[in-house]
């Protein structure tokens, strides 16, 4: 499934709110059902409101981008989950994006303050940079079972770094094994969780 690289500005029809809430739930049905060509649809029609609201909470384009990608695979993951009975489309997108830009600005806060706690103990640039993708941009579940690809020292390496949270130093006194030897397996690991998910 490929959605488009910029969330262009979408052509709204000059139907009231109620037809464009009906066309919203048809193309949400259709979705659900892998339609692509609805997601496309659903995707002209909204992704400029879902811009925006990213980009109120992000400020910064690059990530209010991000984040309304992430809105739309999720659109493309759930739609079966949203409930017609419980609000209108256009309210259940906003919701999904409100949440979603509030995790990246908790992300963006967790990483600057991680990079200030350990910043002294690792020089190596590439671990924030694919880091910051593999936690910041895909789903758990999605990160969850593309972690069953990885080879088992990748796994425990990759899981004591981003999950406990230790620096290389840590993991590497933790498992015995040399720190250039740590970071190898970790970068490997997580450039494996890069192709299986799928990410730049």
């Amino acid at each position: 499934m490929d959605t488009p690289n910029n969330p262009a500005p979408p052509v709204f029809e000059t139907a009231p709110a109620t037809d464009v809430g009906s066309q919203l739930a048809g193309l949400l049905a259709l979705v659900a059902n892998g339609d692509q060509q609805a997601f496309a649809d659903f995707y002209r029609l909204t992704s400029r409101r879902v811009y925006g609201m990213a980009k109120r909470v992000l400020i910064d384009p690059d990530l209010s981008e991000d984040a309304t990608q992430e809105v739309f695979m999720q659109v493309w993951q759930g739609a079966a989950k949203f409930d017609s009975s419980a609000g209108s489309p256009m309210a259940w997108l906003m919701t999904i994006a409100h949440r979603r830009a509030i995790d990246r600005v908790r992300a963006v806060q967790a990483a600057s303050d991680r990079e200030a706690r350990y910043g002294a103990a690792s020089q190596d640039p590439d671990h924030d940079v694919v880091a910051e993708e593999v936690g910041t941009n895909l789903e758990a579940e999605a990160v969850s079972r593309c972690l069953g690809t990885l080879t088992e020292t990748q796994q425990e390496s990759v899981r004591l770094a981003y999950y406990g949270g230790l620096t290389y130093r840590e993991v590497a006194e933790k498992l015995g094994a040399a720190v250039p030897t740590i970071k190898s397996r970790i970068r490997d690991g997580l450039l494996r969780l890069k192709t299986c998910l799928g990410v730049g």
